[in-house]
């Protein structure tokens, strides 16, 4: 089997950006769930707080556009994630497989990955405090469905289907 026949499966792009916008939303209302007051004023905060990567504190004083601007990137984020585990999943067919399983090490990846690296890298400077497990716990919860939705995701924009038997496949990809 040849790395270009895997990677030449075609994506199709709908289910990958529908994907970004599903995580996107359902981090958004577990934010607003645990974090912001649910009023214009909370979702505007919460964009800030997001904004707060690349504009540093000053984005709690850009109102409306700095809300915009973390609107933007976070469904730039969660469209991202969507789009590296398609691309994984193109070149090992066997991340499509064991969507509970699969997403669950994704969405603890993608946990790990935003408050360890990317948020103490980014203008933000640090990570999440343990002063409130609880709220870790939900949002270790949170990203295993996000991770579960990564997976589904891909599955859709690569064709992915199992047979009457369980045997998985990708649509147009043979064993050669």
């Amino acid at each position: 089997m040849h790395a270009s026949t895997r990677t030449s499966t075609p994506i199709r792009w709908r289910p990958v950006l529908l994907g970004g916008l599903v995580v996107a939303c359902g981090d958004v209302l577990l934010a607003m769930s645990i974090w912001f007051p649910w009023t214009a004023a909370g979702i505007e905060r919460l964009f800030q707080t997001i904004a707060v990567g690349v504009l540093g504190k000053a984005s709690f004083d850009g109102g409306l556009a700095s809300a915009l601007l973390g609107a933007l990137l976070h469904l730039a984020m969660a469209t991202t994630f969507v789009v590296i585990y398609t691309l994984a999943g193109r070149r090992w067919p066997a991340l499509l497989q064991h969507q509970v399983r699969n997403g669950v090490l994704y969405g603890l990846l993608l946990y790990v990955g935003m408050n360890f690296v990317v948020m103490p890298l980014s203008r933000v400077g640090r990570s999440p405090s343990f002063e409130h497990p609880d709220w870790i716990g939900f949002s270790v919860l949170g990203h295993f469905v996000f991770g579960m939705v990564c997976v589904l995701a891909a599955q859709r924009a690569l064709a992915f289907r199992e047979d009457d038997r369980g045997v998985s496949r990708v649509e147009g990809f043979r064993r050669g």
